[in-house]
């Protein structure tokens, strides 16, 4: 059902962005400098291009900013679990190297209990 809901969006969103690119194929000139700054540093770039893609391509830019900027921002949250997952490496290695140096007597359920499970 969600499969066919998400197909459903897919083609409303298709439908939509293909509506606005048909409506906005006239050119339009983009410039690097404002006319002003352009002639002060005698640079004058600039290219023709149709709005959609002016268009488009800033919603593109918009995303690729923001999820970087995300990555950037949770990096702290990455290498804080990357520690913690080392640490309880370490010490379930520990663990295990404590509970083979001292082997007790154990009732047959508990030793089941505390058996690694097999994974795989």
């Amino acid at each position: 059902m969600i499969r066919y809901l998400r197909y459903l969006f897919l083609i409303g969103l298709a439908i939509v962005l293909l509506t606005v690119a048909l409506a906005n194929r006239t050119k339009v000139e983009l410039n690097l400098l404002p006319p002003d700054m352009a002639a002060l540093a005698n640079f004058n770039h600039s290219v023709n291009l149709p709005l959609y893609l002016v268009i488009f391509g800033g919603i593109i830019a918009g995303l690729m900013i923001g999820f970087i900027w995300e990555w950037f921002r949770e990096h702290k949250h990455r290498a804080s679990a990357s520690e913690r997952a080392r640490e309880i490496t370490r010490l379930e290695r520990e663990l295990g190297e404590l509970r083979r140096a001292t082997p007790e007597k154990q009732d047959e359920v508990l030793a089941l209990l505390d058996r690694p499970a097999k994974t795989g």
